[in-house]
């Protein structure tokens, strides 16, 4: 089953020639979830070749301008390419104001339902699920309400062994319960102890979407293990007090939730449009955890099975 996160865009609130605005597209079992729609985020999504009618969902962490003005021309395409069924938009309020007004103005005849989901930022709590995702909200500390969001992959359905349906020999109404998780009675009474039979064919996966926000001891214990975080690096560490003042984070204040989270990989990006070396923000994430990557525009992420 797919997993993975593709860049759109990487760059803060000022244009530059060669970033875009935050947006990522999270793949989940070939459906697709937005993440922020910063400016040109239609474009990004085929440049990259994701249809944007494959989007499942929108979810936006705050309502500054960088990470949501890519939403409303988004709307109004889906509706030319054809689009009939509900698009569901996560975010904080007041955004439904602002999806009825561009709605009023911009959008009468829109041939779809925009449903707006309004995000408690204050609460870690489920904002959305089906058969096989959650996604959580994550409380960021910011100068207007912000919330990242956890996908997290529910707990895959148990395999069984297949010399142990030959062994037992299993009927296909065992073999579903079994993979229930629940002991099987062979015709002689004989109990089969599901944990003889099954095994979980991969740990769940997860990934933490973590911007824009202030350090927080607080986002380091709801991350807590996942395997890719994503958390802004808006400045370098030697403007950690232009970074608190302002809501951001810097290279090292990353790196630190990163390490008391203990994640798997952490991905860094919102970059500030006064750098032009990235590599030497990486360079300061990787002196306090060494798997750090740069999200870099175009490039996907993939979060692998593992046992």
């Amino acid at each position: 089953m797919s997993f993975s996160v593709t860049i759109l865009g990487n760059a803060s609130a000022k244009p530059t020639a060669d970033s875009h605005p935050s947006a990522q597209a999270v793949n989940f079992n070939e459906q697709y979830y937005l993440v922020d729609a910063g400016e040109g985020v239609q474009q990004q999504l085929v440049r990259r070749g994701i249809n944007p009618l494959r989007l499942r969902g929108v979810f936006i962490s705050h309502l500054h301008g960088d990470h949501v003005y890519g939403l409303f021309p988004l709307i109004a395409t889906l509706g030319l390419y054809g689009k009939r069924t509900p698009l569901d938009v996560y975010a904080p309020a007041p955004l439904g104001e602002i999806l009825e007004g561009h709605k009023r103005w911009f959008a009468a005849d829109l041939p779809y339902e925009v449903v707006w989901h309004r995000v408690d930022t204050t609460h870690h709590e489920l904002v959305f699920e089906n058969n096989t995702l959650e996604v959580w909200s994550l409380p960021l500390r910011h100068r207007v309400p912000a919330s990242g969001y956890l996908f997290r992959e529910k707990t895959p359905q148990l395999n069984v062994e297949k010399y142990k349906i030959v062994k037992y020999g299993l009927d296909i109404g065992q073999i579903v319960a079994a993979k229930r998780g629940e002991d099987i009675t062979l015709p002689t009474g004989e109990v089969i102890p599901n944990s003889e039979l099954t095994y979980m064919p991969h740990l769940p996966r997860s990934y933490a979407y973590c911007s824009d926000t202030n350090f927080s001891a607080r986002l380091a214990e709801m991350v807590r293990g996942v395997d890719l975080l994503y958390h802004e690096t808006t400045y370098a560490d030697a403007e950690r007090r232009q970074a608190r003042d302002r809501g951001h984070s810097t290279t090292v204040e990353a790196a630190e939730v990163a390490l008391r989270a203990g994640v798997g990989r952490l991905i860094i990006g919102h970059f500030s449009s006064r750098y032009k070396d990235r590599e030497a923000l990486l360079a300061e994430c990787r002196s306090r955890f060494a798997e750090s990557y740069i999200a870099r525009e175009g490039e996907k992420f993939e979060i692998e099975e593992r046992r």
